[in-house]
């Protein structure tokens, strides 16, 4: 028995565990061997840390540093906590974050908590300790979204995220049924995993070079409560799927992922769009969302439903309200076709077309890896503190890249690609 296999009460399959594990390792991360690695993962995801740590250290890991969270500790802050300490963060343990990366560390970050964790709590609060948080994890988050490492994102099936998304089912049916969808989504369902994102890579390395080929000025989306201009960034480039960061690996950031994605011009979105998915963001969620771009602000906001923690997250900083990131998904992804809300971005943004507000990823430009972010800025570059993906795509919504002398060309038709 392996030290990382898990009790015999947890009813999630070990051999797809473990094979998303190895899929983090050998084609999230592709880490390498001497290379060191810092998972962050709440206490439920225990399991899944173990054999990565296990499957890491195969791998040829230097030193695998877990940092645990835990879904009742973060509840007690809520409950008990003084107000003033709502206005602060670790900053300490971020610096040392940034100070990792620096040293060439990896990162991989394993999510699992209940999304709507802090739905019961007071949104200024919420607000408050989002905002500190977000400014002490700036320092190492820029060495993120500049690509500076290799870094990964995967999922684990925690009981509560699971009566979340499957509320009639018993909480070990709920699990079966969470991890099921995760497994299915980040294609460890299969034997050889790691050819099947191999051959997914291609698809998606096929699509960005079609699309970088094209040297679009603008894309416009247009559909039932959209008629939205996004103009791109002067020398944008598209990535998806494999991408090389700036310490040489080339590493898949997201398992999950459908998308191709570049960075919009700051300055140059005009129209309207709505929300074609709720948003699950700190505990709330988010419906109806529907905005009005000018000269790439938004200048009006509205919801159905947090409408309130919309334009709180809006006044974070001025970047707020400009777009960081446009992404492109066909209708048909596997996790839209899967016809299920996981209230967690990293796979509902894999089900649709999105954009995201805040800050953008230098790496979606030509040569961004030498680039200074005052060049970053000139070229149409967003920065904040913040990005926050949401979808607004569907099997109703068009889309044409517009070149700069006016013409168009069918990017998707009916939300599939034309």
């Amino acid at each position: 028995m392996s030290v990382s296999e898990p009790t015999s009460s947890t009813p999630i399959d070990p051999v797809k565990l473990d094979r998303l594990a190895e899929v983090a390792i050998k084609v999230g991360l592709r880490l390498e061997r001497g290379q060191n690695l810092l998972v962050t993962a709440p206490t439920v995801a225990l399991p899944l840390v173990r054999r990565v740590a296990e499957h890491a250290y195969k791998a040829g890991a230097g030193l695998v540093t877990p940092i645990l969270s835990d879904e009742a500790i973060t509840l007690l802050r809520y409950r008990f906590g003084q107000d003033e300490g709502f206005d602060r963060a670790a900053n300490w343990l971020y610096e040392g974050m940034s100070k990792a990366f620096a040293a060439n560390t990896a990162r991989l970050a394993i999510v699992a908590d209940n999304p709507m964790l802090l739905s019961g709590e007071d949104p200024a609060k919420v607000a408050r300790a989002s905002k500190a948080n977000s400014i002490a994890y700036k320092p190492a988050l820029e060495r993120i979204v500049n690509f500076d490492i290799n870094w990964n994102i995967i999922a684990y099936p925690s009981p509560s995220w699971a009566k979340l998304v499957f509320p009639q089912d018993e909480e070990d049916a709920a699990v079966v049924k969470l991890a099921d969808a995760i497994f299915s989504a980040s294609r460890v369902d299969r034997d050889d995993a790691v050819a099947a994102w191999q051959a997914h890579n291609e698809i998606l390395r096929g699509r960005r070079e079609w699309l970088n080929g094209q040297r679009f000025g603008a894309l416009h989306f247009s559909g039932p409560g959209t008629d939205l201009t996004v103009g791109l960034a002067d020398g944008h480039e598209w990535q998806g799927g494999g991408s090389t960061a700036k310490n040489g690996i080339t590493c898949n950031a997201n398992i999950p992922t459908e998308e191709v994605f570049t960075t919009p011009h700051a300055r140059r979105v005009d129209g309207h769009v709505v929300s074609t998915k709720p948003l699950s963001y700190q505990g709330s969620l988010m419906e109806g969302i529907a905005v009005r771009f000018e000269e790439g602000r938004i200048v009006e906001a509205k919801a159905t439903r947090g409408e309130e923690v919309l334009n709180k997250v809006l006044d974070t900083d001025e970047g707020a309200r400009r777009l960081g990131e446009v992404a492109l998904v066909p209708h048909s992804s596997p996790i839209s076709a899967s016809g299920l809300l996981f209230f967690n971005t990293l796979f509902d943004e894999n089900a649709a077309c999105h954009i995201a507000l805040g800050q953008c990823y230098s790496k979606c430009f030509v040569d961004g890896a030498g680039l200074t972010p005052e060049q970053i800025a000139a070229k149409g570059g967003n920065s904040s503190l913040i990005h926050i993906d949401w979808m607004i795509g569907s099997d109703k919504i068009d889309i044409d890249g517009l070149y700069a002398d006016g013409r168009r060309v069918p990017v998707f038709r009916k939300g599939e690609w034309a």
